[in-house]
């Protein structure tokens, strides 16, 4: 998958709906989806959204596949926020979903960075094959798959490899 057929970041980064702050979560599928199945789950997403509440108060959420990989829940929290029953039902929902396309969304051992082949999506022992062999470097920029909230998704959702969370275990 190249990178330029994707903008730099996902676009709910951009949603000028949602405030700042809004809580984000980040899963990352185990290998890529086909467009079929994008279409498909974004379309399962959207109806979970339009579905999800917090002790009966609908949220303001939204959800994005990005570049065929990344999994991206977004809630508003300044207008209800989500709790602990309603963030267990998200990954309910999730790992229903994935069991539905045969993907692993939490495996948390993957990582994302932009190479020669545009982004790209490694395990841990790639990714470290990768640094070893100059591959990937100080510069290399990187996916930020702990970005919090909206702010942090639009700010740092490349980063280079030098400043992100990753070399901290590299």
């Amino acid at each position: 998958m190249q990178v330029s057929q994707y903008p730099l970041t996902p676009s709910l980064a951009q949603a000028s709906d949602f405030a700042p702050e809004s809580k984000i979560w980040i899963y990352i599928a185990d290998r890529d989806l086909s467009e079929q199945e994008t279409e498909a789950m974004q379309s399962n997403l959207a109806a979970f959204c339009k579905k999800w509440t917090a002790h009966n108060q609908q949220l303001k959420a939204r959800a994005e596949l990005y570049a065929g990989r990344y999994l991206i829940l977004m809630v508003d929290e300044t207008q209800a926020g989500a709790s602990g029953c309603s963030i267990d039902s998200s990954v309910h929902f999730l790992e229903a979903l994935g069991k539905q396309f045969q993907v692993d969304l939490f495996n948390r051992m993957q990582f994302g960075f932009v190479g020669d082949e545009g982004v790209q999506v490694v395990d841990r022992q790639q990714f470290q094959q990768l640094l070893d062999s100059g591959k990937i470097t100080e510069e290399t920029l990187v996916v930020n798959s702990l970005a919090a909230n909206k702010t942090q998704l639009a700010e740092s959702w490349l980063t280079p490899f030098s400043q992100s969370w990753l070399k901290r275990l590299f």
